[in-house]
């Protein structure tokens, strides 16, 4: 079965997001534990998680269905030991945010190395760093979101998230969420049924279905291989909707949160509408 929803806001309280996911038809959904452009932020309280886990259960989400998704400003890959620190400290304030919450997965880029170390070297501290957060909490699994490759971002290769993976120790706490719009800019193509089994059959091969614990539906501004992340509405843009057809009738997409980002959120409701009327009988 397949899980579709939106990043909502949540404005007024983590408490509010359940509500509004429900108001769009959504079963599942995304959203931030805390303000994503700010470092620090004032802990959750025990009534905004009690609020919350109600509203979950009313909204009949269940808490694998929900993915969270943490502060732009974080970095794991850092080249600098006082940043990656600062970087690592928040990331690990978020997963705790999440156990308190009772959710299963934080979505998160992994890191950018700056043109200040090789990849390399970038690759195995964001590793190390995850390593790092995850023997402090328990349950939880970091979920690294592929990118575009813009500027100095990596995991933009299936390579990337593979190498990550690789030096993770507890690979089971570990997971991937692909972004059709970052798959597609970064230059794996996603046009034709056809190109989804190719693309799809690389990630298969190089990191394995078994890691994916989520998905980002987004269209696309921009072009093919662009290296640009820009995301666009479902029906417009350079995207097309093979792609989401594909998604919608592979049983490698069952039972993870498959969340929208595009850009009117106006239409949510109706986008996620459409992505239902995908499914072949």
């Amino acid at each position: 079965m397949k899980y579709i929803g939106a990043h909502v806001s949540a404005a007024g309280g983590v408490e509010n997001a359940p509500l509004r996911a429900q108001e769009i038809g959504a079963r599942a959904f995304a959203l931030f534990t805390k303000n994503q452009r700010q470092w620090v932020a004032k802990p959750l309280s025990d009534a905004s998680i009690a609020a919350f886990k109600r509203n979950l259960a009313a909204a009949d989400i269940r808490p694998e269905h929900v993915l969270p998704h943490d502060s732009y400003l974080i970095n794991l890959g850092h080249p600098d030991a006082a940043a990656l620190e600062k970087s690592r400290a928040a990331f690990l304030d978020e997963l705790q945010r999440c156990e308190q919450l009772g959710l299963k997965l934080l979505n998160f880029h992994p890191g950018s190395h700056l043109r200040k170390c090789s990849e390399a070297d970038c690759l195995a501290r964001i590793a190390e760093s995850i390593n790092w957060a995850l023997a402090q909490t328990t349950n939880v699994v970091a979920v690294i979101e592929n990118t575009s490759g813009q500027g100095s971002n990596l995991g933009f290769q299936f390579e990337h998230l593979a190498a990550i993976i690789d030096r993770v120790e507890d690979q089971s706490r570990v997971g991937i969420c692909l972004d059709t719009c970052h798959t597609f800019t970064a230059g794996y193509d996603l046009r034709t049924i056809e190109d989804c089994e190719r693309t799809f059959g690389e990630f298969d091969r190089v990191v394995g279905f078994d890691y994916l614990r989520g998905m980002h539906l987004n269209g696309s501004k921009a072009a093919f291989a662009s290296r640009v992340d820009r995301h666009h509405s479902l029906l417009q843009g350079e995207l097309g909707m093979d792609v989401f057809r594909y998604i919608m009738n592979h049983d490698a997409f069952d039972d993870i949160p498959m969340v929208l980002e595009t850009i009117d959120e106006t239409i949510w409701a109706e986008e996620i509408q459409l992505l239902y009327s995908l499914v072949e009988a």
